[in-house]
């Protein structure tokens, strides 16, 4: 199972359980935090009550009083009161009085004046002096049917002279406890799938990192150039940064290997004839003689710094994971400095070097890789063109690419040659000397190309040779 599964899988659980647990345990609190703000409400409506009613009771004077008649046209008040979109067309409260022995003097309702209340607990405890409250079920076999009452004592100089209760209907609290847990229910419900959300971008992001990372170390492995991957993150960038520092330092140790015996390898021949000639011309021979192996030695010695040089240059592209600089290269320009710089050497090969790259043609890369390439296919051009030849340099527009060639009037490439010219050190002999060149031109081109996510091509077309960079639009 991937990481970022596992470790949503996880999280789903945390987030999932936690969320749950927390909104069933709120829930839950809601009918009793109801019940407890209703009750408190009720101790202070009974309170009141209990001030108001004293004087009339003291006096006897309860039953021929004002109060029954207020009483009854409160319990016929229609309110039409809209309470957070829940509507209360009648009031619910009952209110009854007892005496000191718990007799029912008034009742709102009118039933149940003169029957004796001193066993329920409200008026019980009131007459004990204590808080007095119950909850009585109107139907003993449904739940939903209790009814809170709270009573408070009616006092005259510190001696209870009888009660007041005032009662609530756990029913009219139903509404406003299933719209909270409705309303809770939705909102938990919306911020345990934003969690989940979160969570799941989060084990992407991180599951995303580590591939990108992975492809990364995959493509290293395989010596394939691909660029470190920008990762947000401490953690992640510094695994990052880590696993380029170990290719890097893996990688400079396989170089450092493979090119000094590739250098050994290839300074052989050039150092043998060197020495072979050095080694007749401490014996005496003549002239004409003398001055051919001298020659051989400053040839052979141009061929050396030549090859050093040339090694150099391609050890520092092929280390190299990704470009310096990304800038528009204006070709034409480019091109024209190009032959500018090797005028000497197109007049002496007698060739004609045609620009027909468009003033507005550019690419994105980096100036200096872009002319040493261009160098490196001239030279070849020039090296393969007969006297009298007319070179030409063109290019064309491609959906998000263009293409730069470079065509010369020289012979076919054999088709043996044509899959092996990138390679290290294979080389053609010159139709002028005969003599092969290094064999690094190509392949130093073939980097640059790939450096800048483009590619080389080369093939024999009518007439010549074209060879062609595949670069991508400025």
């Amino acid at each position: 199972m991937p990481l970022g599964v596992r470790l949503f899988l996880v999280y789903f659980l945390f987030v999932g359980l936690t969320g749950y647990f927390v909104l069933s345990t709120v829930m839950e609190e809601i009918r009793p935090g109801v019940r407890q703000s209703t009750e408190e409400t009720l101790v202070d409506t009974v309170n009141l009550l209990a001030e108001i009613l004293r004087d009339d009771l003291k006096a006897g004077t309860l039953e021929q009083s004002h109060l029954p008649g207020l009483f009854q046209a409160y319990g016929q008040r229609r309110p039409q009161a809209d309470i957070w979109g829940v509507q209360k067309n009648q009031v619910n409260h009952r209110i009854y009085v007892t005496d000191a022995r718990g007799t029912v003097l008034l009742d709102s309702s009118g039933a149940d004046v003169g029957r004796d209340y001193s066993r329920w607990n409200d008026v019980y405890l009131t007459l004990q002096g204590q808080y007095g409250a119950r909850s009585t079920r109107e139907d003993p076999n449904d739940p939903e049917s209790s009814v809170m009452y709270v009573a408070a004592p009616i006092k005259d100089d510190g001696k209870i002279i009888g009660v007041v209760a005032v009662s609530k209907p756990s029913r009219t609290l139903q509404p406003y406890i299933e719209r909270s847990q409705r309303r809770l229910a939705w909102l938990g419900a919306g911020l345990i799938l934003l969690g989940l959300l979160v969570g799941g971008l989060l084990s992407w992001w991180l599951s995303g990192s580590l591939r990108r990372l992975t492809r990364y170390a995959e493509a290293a492995s395989a010596g394939r150039r691909v660029e470190l991957p920008q990762l947000r993150g401490g953690e992640l960038a510094q695994l990052a940064q880590a696993v380029q520092k170990m290719r890097t330092e893996l990688d400079g140790k396989a170089y450092v290997e493979r090119y000094v015996h590739t250098l050994t390898h290839e300074l052989k021949s050039p150092l043998a004839a060197i020495r072979g000639a050095a080694e007749l011309l401490q014996g005496e021979m003549p002239a004409a003689q003398r001055e051919r192996f001298v020659g051989n030695i400053d040839s052979e010695s141009r061929r050396l710094q030549q090859l050093i040089e040339r090694l150099l240059n391609l050890a520092q592209v092929e280390q190299r994971q990704g470009l310096e600089e990304r800038v528009e290269v204006p070709l034409r320009a480019l091109v024209d400095e190009l032959l500018q710089a090797q005028m000497a050497r197109i007049e002496c090969a007698a060739v004609q070097v045609d620009n027909q790259i468009p003033a507005d043609m550019t690419a994105q890369g980096e100036r200096f890789l872009l002319r040493q390439a261009l160098a490196n296919l001239l030279d070849n051009a020039l090296d393969f063109s007969p006297r009298g030849g007319r070179l030409r340099f063109y290019a064309e527009r491609r959906p998000g690419r263009l293409i730069l060639s470079l065509f010369n009037p020289g012979e076919a490439i054999p088709d043996y040659a044509l899959p092996r010219l990138t390679e290290r050190f294979y080389s053609l002999p010159r139709p002028g000397t005969g003599r092969k060149s290094t064999g690094l031109g190509l392949n130093f081109v073939q980097e640059v190309a790939q450096l800048h996510g483009g590619a080389l091509m080369l093939g024999n077309v009518e007439g010549g040779v074209q060879v062609s960079l595949e670069l991508p639009c400025a």
